[in-house]
């Protein structure tokens, strides 16, 4: 009788644990019965390569998210970051040159510019939420705005206004466009730059002392505090760091689509939240991992990109996207109940 009643909390376990990914294997499934020409490696690469942005912002985003935070304005600041890396990464041979006399710059000075920009905004957020007690959603809400308003008062510039900003330096450009040649296929520079940073951020997670105080502070705040954990300069490193991680993902993004404006990276923040609780990193916090992570951003891409592929409608694609991070959140919910 015991042993059934254990078989029985085991199974129930493993559904709770599983069920999300088996939904969308299953529309995974029903999308290659429709279109079998889906399952080529071809369409694989190309969807690692779009999702490879995504990556990077949802590593960010993860990480406030097992402290107990969270960042809604995290697709403003990719917009930020790719406007003003955009206008600093003009070719010389464009003729609506934001700065027309700008020399040419190395390509990294740009990036590392709107890092140090963002990390600026994200230790905003983290004194905010640490030192003024005001809540994540609040404070990243009030921020996601300010941040949309600065990116817009630069966007529109004189003499063009608000004008997309492109005729990008070829330089600038192949740093997400191109890639490394293997056969027939090209591995792009995008996945490259993904697996690096997600390996860094692999590393703070799971080696370094700072990893294990953003699970104690997520966890068991009281606990960590008398532990020792200095939980404002822990949330304020986290903020400044998911702000450079926005920054690097912005540059990205613009050198990827080409150009830029004041609305790239809307609702990129939610798309990143959704694959996270996908992946695993739940909102109680203390809980997640990078693999988890990536594996929930590339389901999403996977599921996104098969729908377009079928030709099923946006619309029906926002709908079965939202039923998945219900979902998601009832089941990781259910997880939490189960343990309390």
């Amino acid at each position: 009788m015991d042993k059934n009643k254990i078989n029985v909390k085991t199974i129930k376990s493993f559904i709770l644990n599983n069920a999300i990914f088996a939904a969308l294997l299953i529309i995974l499934i029903g999308i290659i019965i429709k279109e079998p020409t889906f399952f080529r490696l071809s369409n694989f690469l190309n969807i690692f390569a779009q999702a490879s942005t995504r990556m990077i912002i949802a590593v960010g985003i993860g990480t406030l998210l097992v402290t107990q935070g969270n960042d809604l304005g995290a697709g403003r600041a990719v917009g930020l970051a790719a406007v003003v890396s955009a206008s600093l990464l003009q070719s010389t041979t464009n003729p609506t040159r934001m700065y027309p006399d700008l020399p040419v710059l190395p390509v990294i000075l740009p990036i590392l510019l709107v890092m140090l920009i963002l990390m600026v905004f994200g230790l905003i957020n983290g004194f905010i939420i640490s030192k003024l007690y005001v809540t994540p959603f609040i404070a990243t809400l009030g921020m996601q705005l300010i941040l949309y308003g600065v990116t817009s008062t630069y966007f529109d510039r004189p003499p063009y206004g608000a004008q997309p900003i492109g005729g990008l330096d070829p330089r600038f450009t192949n740093l997400a466009q191109g890639g490394i040649k293997l056969g027939s296929y090209t591995i792009s520079y995008l996945i490259i730059f993904a697996v690096i940073i997600t390996a860094i951020m692999w590393v703070i997670w799971n080696k370094t002392k700072l990893g294990k105080n953003i699970f104690a502070v997520g966890g068991n705040p009281e606990a960590a505090a008398v532990s020792g954990v200095n939980i404002p300069v822990t949330l304020m490193i986290v903020y400044t760091m998911a702000g450079a991680l926005y920054g690097i993902a912005g540059s990205l993004e613009v050198a990827r689509v080409g150009s830029a404006t004041n609305n790239l990276g809307n609702g990129y923040e939610l798309d990143a939240i959704a694959a996270c609780v996908v992946g695993g990193v739940s909102f109680s916090g203390g809980i997640g991992s990078i693999l988890g992570i990536v594996s929930g951003v590339l389901i999403f891409q996977v599921i996104n990109y098969g729908m377009s592929f079928v030709g099923i409608s946006p619309y029906m694609q926002y709908i079965i996207k939202g039923a998945i991070i219900i979902a998601a959140v009832a089941v990781d919910t259910q997880k939490y109940l189960k343990k309390v």
